[in-house]
């Protein structure tokens, strides 16, 4: 940490990871001040931001390059803005918002010597056929199933081509996150969020069927990991400084769809009511059954994986803190 800058800069913050990230920065580092960068015109997004201690907020449009920036001041940039809709298929939108903006940023803290941490996406790894391992190595033979993780492969195959980079660098690859702040994500909110509400209205779960014949329904796995954990893994990087490159973000462990939609009912101390609907087609076809991140390069850089929520113990303060009290906020 550059500990004579005191200005932390956010992108996408009045989002879903960017807006907790802001809270324990706050209550974390009460004497640096956060410049949030973000479109804060959207009406769905303004309980994230409203309440977090911020010096300035400017449309995304207007950094890096606005003058109230001094980048001499700047210990680090968190560049969590992105598109996120994994259904969206113009990919003109992710060129100019996951691509060159990204690369705008990427420049700006290269040229003013800026720690960056960016999101990448566990999308990136598609199928899964080259396993979940964040080798620099494979980026080049990754073939993501939709255009959301083919934009953020793509900028991660040009950070690595790139010769000029900041002086230190990491592209998070987050894999199934869950938790408060969500609420403005609709049909892209997490299976918790949306298995939560749609148990308190009928009490009872739908899930996908697997529409493969080695997989039963509801035995599709996910990394699903906690937001606070995600959070506590930025941190970890801003101040330790590990070795600059891409980082899984993940528990390590792969859990059932069924597993997360019983922790759900045992939240709300309800019994279990599951059945099986088919897999929109719109969707289908890029469905990813599997996914669980390698954490070795996190853990050999020093981050205690031990303290981490289980899918339980997430989901039950998830429900109890906030759902369960019509809470919603970080």
């Amino acid at each position: 940490m550059l500990a004579h800058r005191s200005n932390i800069i956010v992108t996408g913050a009045a989002g879903f990871i960017a807006s907790c990230l802001i809270e324990a920065l706050n209550q974390r580092y009460p004497e640096h001040e956060i410049i949030a960068i973000d479109d804060f015109t959207l009406e769905s997004k303004q309980a994230n931001h409203q309440s977090k201690l911020i010096k300035l907020r400017l449309d995304r449009a207007a950094f890096p390059e606005h003058t109230s920036i001094d980048p001499e001041k700047v210990c680090v940039v968190f560049h969590l803005g992105a598109r996120t809709d994994t259904t969206e298929k113009d990919w003109d939108i992710f060129e100019k918002l996951n691509l060159d903006y990204s690369k705008k940023v990427w420049q700006w803290c290269s040229r003013y010597n800026i720690p960056l941490i960016y999101a990448s996406s566990a999308a990136t790894y598609g199928d899964g056929r080259l396993g979940y391992e964040d080798r620099h190595e494979i980026v080049k033979e990754l073939l993501p199933l939709n255009p959301y993780g083919v934009s953020k492969n793509d900028f991660d195959k040009w950070v690595l081509a790139n010769n000029t980079h900041p002086p230190h660098w990491y592209g998070l690859k987050f894999f199934n996150v869950y938790g408060p702040n969500e609420y403005h994500k609709g049909r892209m909110a997490s299976v918790v969020y949306h298995a939560f509400n749609q148990i308190r209205t009928t009490g009872k779960m739908q899930l996908f069927m697997s529409h493969r014949a080695d997989i039963p329904h509801g035995h599709q796995s996910r990394d699903f990991i906690y937001v606070k954990d995600v959070v506590n893994m930025c941190i970890y990087l801003f101040e330790q400084l590990p070795t600059s490159g891409l980082y899984n973000i993940g528990t390590g462990k792969a859990r059932s769809f069924l597993d997360l939609v019983r922790a759900v009912f045992d939240a709300l101390e309800l019994e279990a009511d599951i059945n099986f609907i088919p897999t929109p087609l719109d969707i289908r076809d890029t469905y990813q059954y599997y996914t669980e991140a390698n954490m070795n390069k996190l853990q050999k850089a020093g981050y205690e994986m031990a303290n981490l929520y289980s899918l339980e113990e997430g989901i039950a303060e998830y429900v109890s803190h906030y759902l369960s009290q019509d809470n919603k906020i970080y």
